[in-house]
């Protein structure tokens, strides 16, 4: 676990139970990350009034809320410090220190003080907590695509970077399925009066179980890279326009999709579509259960199509599919026929979320690669993603709510644009070092 640690290995020749388990390892840590985040989400509902007095329940979700899109406006500062931990000191030092932090978050989330103790105190001190939360999230993305990309084989990359998302969403199911059991077993006065504070302390154990499992990985960044003079320096990550242009445009496209289909479609079914909520929770938990299952069958086809034909796939089913699909939607009864539309638009979607890590490691060289990915990702992450439901609703509280998915299919034009910049990584990736001094000598030139 020390910092500088020169233990590296070698990510074409593991043995493949080997860098099964090491993958299980960093992607539990994943997992925890999204669950502890989540968990705020849905259990806000009943400690925002504890820590927002005097503004009626309505301005006590409203400002909870907020706190929760601060959140994403911490990450692309977490991208960028362990970005630049994970390319100087090691990518397992950097998941570690992720943990950590997210862990301390989750305790800090547990015992914090309402407004009946402290007064005005408790909703700053709520802030800064899940500010701490958010750079934690920020910096797992990075330094865990960076670390998953590197440790699988070459022909198999595809399929083992999958579980990254394949644990993000089970970490917002879980944190799901945890409210469901908990409104079952308790009464929602039961919950509000202290009772909420559990599903934290349940992440912070979990944190603790997934440091444990990570604090035996292997370092894979090399002593050479993370002692370059360079290393983790974001004039570096800039002299690689390509990389890093092509990596914020593909990010915005897939993070405002994958918030649109994921998060804001929950709400557009019961505000557009007039189904009752306990009904769409339901549908929309199977659909993330189904959309979770399809990412290593997609991540394993990039492997044989290539991750550039994976994001072509996707960036035209989004600039084909929302406006039809919103349409569609708006007007059904059958909220089967709803999931069935949403499943279309989700394994399209798949094409993104399944090889999102690896798509971006392979742009960036070694030494740069944790802050390349991180920060790129955070920065359009917190811009399109965070930014998509608060788009969709002002929309429609003005009564464009038409607009809104032209506005996402305006955005994977974009994408489109930037996947055409793309290279095949089964010709230039940086990981093998394919075409590695062509991509760097042709980005220098700012080409």
């Amino acid at each position: 676990m020390s910092i500088g640690s020169d233990t590296s290995v070698s990510s074409g020749h593991k043995p493949t139970m080997s860098t099964a388990r090491t993958i299980v390892a960093a992607s539990s840590g994943n997992l925890v990350e999204w669950f502890d985040f989540y968990i705020y989400a849905f259990f806000s509902v009943y400690f925002a009034d504890k820590f927002f007095t005097g503004t009626g329940e309505t301005g006590a979700l409203l400002k909870s809320a907020a706190v929760f899109f601060v959140g994403f406006l911490m990450r692309p500062l977490g991208g960028y410090i362990f970005g630049r931990i994970a390319d100087r000191h090691g990518r397992k030092n950097s998941m570690l220190i992720a943990i950590i932090m997210m862990c301390t978050g989750s305790l800090l989330m547990a015992i914090l003080p309402t407004a009946e103790t402290v007064g005005v105190l408790a909703p700053v001190l709520l802030l800064l907590v899940r500010c701490l939360q958010g750079i934690s999230v920020g910096g797992e993305y990075g330094s865990t695509a960076t670390y998953m990309s590197e440790v699988a084989a070459e022909n198999r990359r595809g399929f083992y970077s999958s579980f990254q998302y394949v644990t993000l969403i089970g970490g917002q199911l879980l944190a799901s399925l945890l409210a469901v059991v908990m409104t079952f077993f308790l009464t929602e006065e039961e919950i509000a009066n202290g009772w909420w504070r559990l599903p934290f302390v349940i992440g912070a154990c979990a944190a603790v179980v997934a440091l444990w499992l990570r604090s035996h990985l292997h370092e894979t960044a090399s002593a050479e890279s993370r002692n370059a003079s360079s290393a983790g320096s974001f004039r570096e990550v800039l002299a690689h326009p390509r990389a890093f242009w092509v990596v914020l445009g593909i990010t915005a496209a897939g993070s405002l999709s994958f918030y649109t289909f994921t998060t804001y479609m929950q709400k557009y079914l019961i505000n557009t579509g007039g189904f009752a909520k306990a009904d769409v929770a339901q549908a929309m938990t199977l659909c993330l259960f189904l959309f979770m299952l399809l990412q290593p069958a997609i991540g394993a086809f990039s492997d044989r199509i290539g991750r550039k034909n994976s994001m072509l796939i996707f960036v035209v089913g989004m600039v084909l599919i929302p406006v039809p699909l919103f349409a569609f939607l708006g007007g059904q009864e059958s909220l089967v026929a709803c999931m069935a539309g949403i499943m279309v638009a989700m394994f399209f979607l798949s094409f993104y979320t399944s090889v999102s890590g690896i798509v971006k490691a392979e742009m960036f060289p070694a030494h740069i690669r944790g802050l390349g990915v991180g920060f790129t990702y955070a920065i359009a992450n917190s811009l399109f993603g965070g930014s998509a439901e608060s788009i969709a609703l002002g929309l429609k509280d003005m009564g464009w709510a038409w607009a809104f998915p032209w506005y996402v299919v305006a955005i994977c034009v974009l994408g489109l644009i930037a996947v055409c910049f793309m290279r095949d990584n089964r010709q230039h990736s940086t990981i093998d070092g394919k075409g590695e001094a062509w991509e760097n000598r042709h980005d220098r030139a700012g080409l």
